[in-house]
């Protein structure tokens, strides 16, 4: 029998591992009823690894306090970097950021940032001012050996060596499975018939930059990526511009999520399609 392995991202409303488990299992049943299928494994073989409390010291606080710090010049160079692809994704360059932060305002600092979120609210993306919580995740994630090592562990504790595992990502998780998968999936006997990717931030070049030589893990036999086109996290499809791999990732690009942030992975997992994918997989 396959088991089924859902990685989340950062925890949201401060939900503790139980309720978030209940609410991907949830969008899982929706997905699959809406494509008339029902879960093909007991539930009792999905894997639900939590990390939230890895992430819980260091990330609260008011906006302007995550934003930056002038001690954390690394930090503060990673948030400005992704904010700006976002930004020149929408269209926005900096003599725009420039003529909403007003005169005399240095880069990259509250003011500046705070302008550039005022900018990045009129666009078509959904949540732009909630990911600069998750983007200091992904920071903390991939420079901080304590916090990465405390949710590695996790994640590696859920997939079970030369048992056929479906590894779902999403958001931050997409980020973890990724690392796991390629730096030690075939190592620790993993066999990954599809590895499924959903609001992921990879294609990112400040994220992407940050992993190294990119590559498909070789584990994973099949990589299936959703994507919603307002989904500020999941910026680029994972696409030969973006994350240019072989064999190449399959993106799904029209996926509607219900979520007012249009990040959300109830909106991801109740996608007919998506839903099928992991169907079919844990099916073989």
């Amino acid at each position: 029998m396959r088991q089924l392995v859902l990685v989340h991202g950062r925890s949201p409303h401060r939900k503790d591992g139980a309720a978030l488990r209940a609410e991907w299992l949830d969008a899982l049943h929706s997905g699959l009823a809406a494509a008339g299928l029902t879960l093909p494994i007991p539930e009792s073989e999905v894997r639900f690894p939590y990390y939230g409390d890895a992430l819980t010291n260091g990330s609260a606080g008011a906006l302007s306090e995550i934003i930056v710090r002038e001690s954390d010049a690394p930090r503060a160079a990673f948030l400005r970097a992704v904010f700006l692809e976002v930004a020149r994704e929408c269209g926005i360059c900096d003599a725009d950021i420039a003529a909403e932060a007003g005169p005399g305002v240095a880069e990259p600092d509250r003011v500046w940032f705070r302008a550039l979120f005022r900018l990045l609210d009129r666009t078509t993306l959904a949540g732009t001012g909630s990911i600069a919580l998750f983007i200091d995740d992904v920071h903390r994630y991939l420079t901080d050996a304590g916090v990465r090592d405390a949710i590695d562990s996790e994640v590696r504790a859920a997939v079970t060596p030369g048992v056929e595992t479906v590894v779902v990502g999403h958001s931050l998780g997409s980020v973890v499975t990724y690392r796991l998968l390629c730096q030690e999936g075939a190592a620790l006997g993993w066999h990954v018939p599809l590895y499924l990717t959903v609001g992921s931030p990879l294609g990112v070049g400040a994220i992407r930059e940050r992993l190294g030589p990119i590559a498909h893990p070789t584990c994973a036999t099949r990589w299936f990526n959703a994507t919603d086109r307002r989904d500020a996290v999941a910026l680029h499809p994972l696409d030969a511009t973006h994350f240019p791999v072989e064999p190449a990732i399959e993106n799904k690009t029209d996926v509607h999520t219900t979520t007012p942030d249009g990040h959300g992975i109830r909106g991801y997992l109740t996608d007919p399609e998506v839903a099928c994918r992991i169907h079919r997989a844990l099916t073989g």
